[in-house]
């Protein structure tokens, strides 16, 4: 069994999709479907079951799973151990957010155990850069919310979060227990700067143009609401100062966690931190 093909399986394995996982490996899907029937007729047992909503995994598909995260991990692990021999063992992670996120905590902390030879520099990114520099070759890897221009880059999904209005607690509209977009037409918010990703704006202001003061940061977003009583929108979870309340907007899509790389970066500390990120986000029972 090559590391490419297991690395192949694990994708599907977690994607549970074959057209999911051949996204997020940045190739057709009729190669990575042959490279998994040539897996299972190398290991002598069906590990995936194929229908139209998806695939499930077989008990001989679970075992390999837990195997090949174990094998690839070993060989990230020597990468970086080779990495670290050679003096090169360096690694920017842009962070944008709320650093004190528990699967952020969470990825650290297994991060340092693995790789305790490893320097990592952390780049707090402001909200008009969504990929926290990635793209200016600032960081080699980042911890950041979508959506973006995602054009050569590689992205994966961490996990999705509902968002809400975020009001002050005096507003007519704090003590709703949910609100829709249109409860909040005419009035001002907060908005990120000419020139951020289209994608992003358009996102974070609602999916349309809107007036209001210019932000950078989340603290800038908190006050401009609490000074002003501008709206604007905010994850669920995050607990803002108590003069401001979140309320739900249900019909907005969540927002996702997302870690992002250039395509094509081969730096094992990139691969190592990609796979250590996913299994920290990942739910416990899936671990």
């Amino acid at each position: 069994m090559e590391l490419r093909t297991l690395r192949y399986f694990v994708a599907v394995a977690e994607e549970l999709h074959f057209g999911r996982a051949a996204a997020r490996l940045h190739m057709s899907q009729p190669p990575l479907s042959r490279a998994i029937k040539q897996l299972e007729s190398d290991v002598g047992a069906v590990l995936l079951l194929r229908s139209a909503t998806g695939v499930t995994l077989t008990k001989a598909g679970a075992a390999l799973l837990a195997e090949a995260r174990s094998l690839l991990d070993q060989a990230d692990r020597a990468r970086v151990r080779v990495a670290a021999a050679a003096g090169e063992a360096v690694l920017t992670v842009g962070i944008l957010g709320d650093s004190t996120d528990p699967h952020a905590v969470r990825l650290a902390d297994i991060y340092r155990q693995r790789h305790p030879d490893v320097e990592v520099r952390v780049r707090d990114a402001d909200l008009t850069d969504p990929t926290c520099g990635l793209r200016t070759g600032l960081v080699d890897v980042a911890l950041t919310r979508g959506p973006f221009d995602e054009t050569g880059l590689s992205v994966h999904e961490l996990r999705t979060d509902p968002v809400g209005a975020v009001l002050r607690a005096d507003d007519p509209l704090a003590a709703r227990d949910h609100l829709d977009l249109a409860d909040l037409a005419g009035r001002r918010w907060f908005r990120f700067p000419d020139g951020t990703d289209p994608r992003w704006q358009a996102y974070w202001h609602g999916g349309e143009p809107r007036e209001g003061p210019v932000v950078r940061a989340v603290q800038e977003c908190l006050q401009v609401v609490l000074w002003n009583g501008t709206v604007g929108l905010m994850p669920l979870g995050h607990e803002p100062p108590g003069d401001l309340v979140v309320v739900p907007l249900p019909a907005m899509p969540p927002s996702p966690v997302v870690m992002a790389w250039q395509q094509g970066n081969a730096n094992p500390l990139v691969r190592s931190f990609a796979h250590i990120a996913m299994a920290a986000y990942r739910p416990r029972d899936q671990v």
